[in-house]
């Protein structure tokens, strides 16, 4: 599906409303956006990355809708991909904490704070309109040994040790077989990878895991099914990449804290714009970027969290609330 096959907006930009075709040409420049030439991707920049991208994302909105659809409600599903090593033959892991707390956030998700922020954006397709949904479920998940391919790309902070894109929709479509799992606008696959193994969204390395982005989002078509499948990349949530110096661990386990945030980064996102044609601003910041490594104010657990869901606590950024004009962490 072409990114902008669906958009008929105008907007006011710094007082002087612009063509669309000028609204077109700034959101498809945004670094955030990833493309080969026929899959296309938006990123979550690494802590880093995102310092050097300051006045882009000092964007103030709002999110413009451009046509497509959202995912009025989303099914969960994890893939911990976890073989015994490396493709250099060092040793890899994936601890069993890690996995349970990206459980648990994904299955308390829901009919919380930061999706009922989600229920004010709607799709309009064949003259319906049709709001987010405050619900969801966790759908499963499944534990893969199976070794990681030879490696596809060259990321420089996992030298030898790195996937493509087109390797990771490889595994989702293997496992989504094995397990039985369907595709469709209302789930969403996420692929946990193992500690020291990167990714590039392509061979030639123009963006990969920690120097560029801590993890993406995008969709494709099940070769088998052909089922859209709406997906998330999650490298190992590395702290110096992937998370801010000094932000409390609400479960005395920071790569779980921050691969929780990262990963509600991404559902979020890609709840409001699966197919990368809904809902984004004028410079192609999606719900998530614009509060990109924002926590707010810490309220539970001793200053040591800023979300409790079901008795358990959280450290997650802010999104952005069209109502409110701003980053929040309940929505209207």
């Amino acid at each position: 599906m072409n990114f902008f096959s669906r958009s008929c907006f105008g907007l006011a930009l710094a007082g002087a409303t612009l063509s669309l075709a000028s609204l077109t040409m700034l959101a498809q420049q945004s670094p955030l956006r990833v493309s080969d030439g026929s899959q296309t991707a938006h990123i979550f920049p690494s802590v880093p990355h995102h310092a050097s991208l300051a006045a882009l994302l000092s964007d103030p909105g709002p999110l413009n809708y451009n046509g497509g659809p959202v995912m009025t409600s989303a099914k969960t599903y994890a893939i911990f991909w976890v073989p015994a090593t490396l493709q250099t033959g060092a040793a890899t892991s994936l601890t069993a904490h890690y996995q349970t707390v990206q459980k648990n956030f994904l299955g308390d998700y829901a009919a919380h704070t930061l999706a009922a922020n989600d229920a004010q954006y709607y799709q309009t397709i064949a003259g319906k309109t049709t709001y987010i949904k405050d619900v969801g479920a966790f759908g499963g998940f499944y534990v893969d040994t199976n070794p990681y391919p030879a490696s596809g790309c060259s990321d420089s902070v996992t030298p030898g040790n790195c996937i493509t894109d087109a390797q990771l929709q490889a595994e989702i479509q293997r496992v989504m077989t094995l397990k039985g799992w369907t595709g469709g606008l209302g789930n969403i696959f996420f692929v946990y990878t193992s500690t020291g193994e990167g990714s590039c969204f392509d061979s030639s390395g123009s963006s990969c895991a920690y120097t560029q982005y801590c993890a993406y989002h995008s969709y494709f078509t099940n070769t088998l099914t052909s089922q859209v499948v709406v997906y998330g990349n999650e490298p190992f949530a590395n702290t110096t990449y992937c998370q801010v110096p000094g932000t409390p661990s609400p479960t005395s386990d920071p790569t779980a804290d921050a691969a929780a945030n990262v990963t509600s980064h991404e559902l979020t996102e890609a709840i409001t714009d699966p197919e990368l044609d809904a809902w984004f601003t004028s410079q192609g910041n999606e719900i998530g970027d614009i509060c990109a490594w924002n926590y707010g104010t810490n309220t539970w657990k001793s200053g040591g969290a800023n979300q409790m869901w079901n008795g358990r606590f959280y450290e997650l950024q802010l999104e952005f609330d069209n109502h409110a004009g701003g980053c929040v962490q309940v929505g209207p």
